[in-house]
């Protein structure tokens, strides 16, 4: 059945000149390469040539916390701005004087109550 309204399609000019392909095997189909199994030696430890003495690994690692204990205390030291700022001192305070702190704020909230109340 086709389309009522529609007109009938041509005929494709390129279904007419179609071949199947042979089926037989391909030439190229049985080549493989020769890939080998095993590259390298036995496994080793990255960074390291040859066998690494213990003192080498030892400041190897002191180095490293050099370098690290150098790079916390530039953070530290590095000035970002006033929230940070804020942050930091927030951080320091302990939670005892922020509890003194608070009650300083309510106390005087009082004080301005009191003063509108004419008391």
């Amino acid at each position: 059945m086709g389309n009522i309204c529609g007109k009938e399609s041509p005929p494709d000019p390129l279904a007419e000149n179609v071949r199947p392909l042979p089926q037989g095997s391909s030439p190229h189909a049985n080549q493989s390469s020769n890939v080998p199994r095993k590259v390298g030696g036995p496994p080793r430890t990255l960074g390291s040539g040859s066998e690494a003495s213990p003192q080498s690994q030892e400041d190897a690692r002191m180095k490293a916390a050099e370098a690290a204990e150098a790079r916390a205390t530039k953070a530290a030291r590095a000035t970002k701005g006033k929230l940070s700022s804020q942050l930091q001192e927030q951080k320091k305070q302990s939670r005892v004087d922020t509890l003194l702190a608070s009650r300083e704020v309510h106390a005087d909230a009082d004080a301005a109550e009191q003063i509108r109340q004419y008391n």
